[in-house]
């Protein structure tokens, strides 16, 4: 699906998997999606800014309800604030998983959730086979060059960084950021369009009724119908 990708959204996804990195993520959601979005040139990313969702806001939230380093995507699914009212802290839940199991004791624990499955000694059933292995290297060397085809756009940035070592290597789209890059495509589909752009995949953001995305929206104090109305408009008359 990336070829049909424009440069724009391509720079999207790519400072999304910098963000991720930078913030010590070792997945790439929903919310990595809008903040490598929020911070970009195209017409989509001056609508959100205007509507409140800026790159410093967006990354503000991020890091407010996940958190920073491995362990963010144990709690990323969590709303912190709903949690709050019933007496949950989860700074507080954090602060004790490290006391009672150590230093880096989420870092760990994310690891293992997010970490690529491993050939089994023990069970021939599950073992990935050496071909299945490098047909999988392949097809991410194949959508690493279908993202950067071109020269490679300016690293992006932000506040916050993640103390210690950076994940290196693959970071992995979670379930509901592929989803979303699916319904980028049929946002494009929809409006007749042959390219996926930033457009799209801003509209299929918006869109999304679970998760951090539209909690993020709801505390910048504005709704997914009228940033899709805002987008919309701005394309057409921008056509």
């Amino acid at each position: 699906m990336f070829e049909r990708f424009t440069p724009g959204a391509r720079n999207v996804v790519i400072h999304a998997q910098q963000h991720a990195r930078r913030l010590g993520h070792r997945y790439i959601g929903p919310e990595h999606l809008l903040l490598g979005l929020a911070g970009g040139s195209e017409p989509a990313a001056a609508v959100l800014r205007e509507y409140g969702l800026t790159p410093e806001f967006v990354e503000e939230e991020i890091v407010r309800r996940a958190g920073l380093g491995a362990g963010a995507g144990l709690f990323v699914d969590l709303d912190q604030d709903a949690l709050s009212v019933i007496g949950i802290d989860l700074d507080a839940v954090r602060a004790r998983v490290e006391a009672s199991f150590g230093s880096g004791a989420l870092a760990r624990a994310s690891q293992a959730v997010h970490q690529r499955p491993r050939r089994s000694r023990l069970n021939p059933r599950r073992a990935v086979p050496p071909r299945l292995g490098l047909r999988r290297r392949r097809r991410r060397a194949r959508v690493a060059a279908q993202l950067m085809p071109g020269p490679r756009p300016a690293a992006a940035t932000g506040r916050y960084q993640a103390p210690g070592n950076l994940p290196t290597g693959h970071i992995p789209f979670t379930p509901a950021a592929k989803k979303n890059l699916e319904t980028a495509l049929r946002e494009a589909l929809a409006m007749h369009n042959a390219e996926i752009g930033a457009q799209h995949v801003a509209l299929s953001l918006i869109a999304t009724s679970s998760g951090m995305v539209p909690l993020i929206l709801a505390a910048a104090g504005t709704s997914a119908p009228a940033v899709r109305a805002a987008i919309l408009d701005r394309y057409r008359q921008a056509g």
